[in-house]
């Protein structure tokens, strides 16, 4: 599959996560730890998945001042993580040096760095941004950013040669209508894959799902 699923822990016990985990893991080989779960766990969940051999997207939208997303990105390197987020509109100056910590931290730690991806804008806006999107866009590429964060539906304003080079994560993945959803601008794994999206992020509907595991090798089939 050139599409590769994402299931988000989006949890807040080490004990729901974990069972998660043993339910859907190896099928699934890469797991999101976000604010919820990080804020009540910190790093001993994280901790637990590398030690694994699972890869974690660390999904924690870094917004900040330079110095303070420096040290930040320090720290997450040094939990040996797959990939993690940072918030584009943090600006340039932050990006590069964020960026430039990332590749010295790894190579200190001789590990392999973990991938950096912009979040855009975020799917639970109902409306798109279409300037703001292609600004924020043209800075993660300016930057030298792995990738994006984007919502499939907003993919459709952005022009091809922005995108070159970008590896893609697409959240508010959706098979069917969740009663109360906050995800305003949503898609199924089926358009995600026939847009050539790298990553879809899927959580509530996998983790809400009587059968998660019955839920999850439907999502598979989608992206085949």
């Amino acid at each position: 599959m050139k599409t590769k699923l994402i299931v988000a822990l989006d949890v807040d016990s080490s004990k729901r996560a974990k069972e998660i985990v043993k339910i859907l893991y190896p099928k699934v080989k890469i797991f999101k730890v976000g604010l919820q779960l990080f804020t009540a766990q910190g790093p001993l969940v994280v901790n637990w998945l590398v030690k694994k051999g699972i890869k974690v997207f660390l999904d924690l939208k870094l917004f900040d001042i330079p110095h303070t997303m420096v040290e930040t990105a320090k720290l997450i390197c040094k939990m040996n993580i797959f990939m993690f987020t940072v918030h584009i509109q943090a600006g340039k100056d932050a990006l590069i040096k964020l960026k430039k910590i990332v590749f010295q931290e790894a190579k200190k730690l001789k590990i392999k760095r973990p991938l950096i991806f912009g979040v855009t804008l975020l799917t639970s806006q109902r409306k798109n941004g279409t300037s703001k999107l292609i600004r924020l866009v043209k800075v993660a590429k300016e930057v030298g950013l792995d990738g994006i964060v984007i919502s499939v539906k907003d993919l459709d304003f952005l022009p091809l040669k922005l995108r070159k080079n970008l590896l893609i994560v697409s959240p508010g993945i959706r098979m069917e209508k969740i009663e109360a959803d906050d995800q305003k601008r949503t898609a199924t794994p089926k358009e995600a894959r026939d847009k050539g999206i790298d990553y879809i992020v899927v959580g509530r509907p996998i983790l809400e799902a009587k059968d998660p595991l019955k839920k999850l090798k439907c999502i598979l089939r989608e992206l085949r």
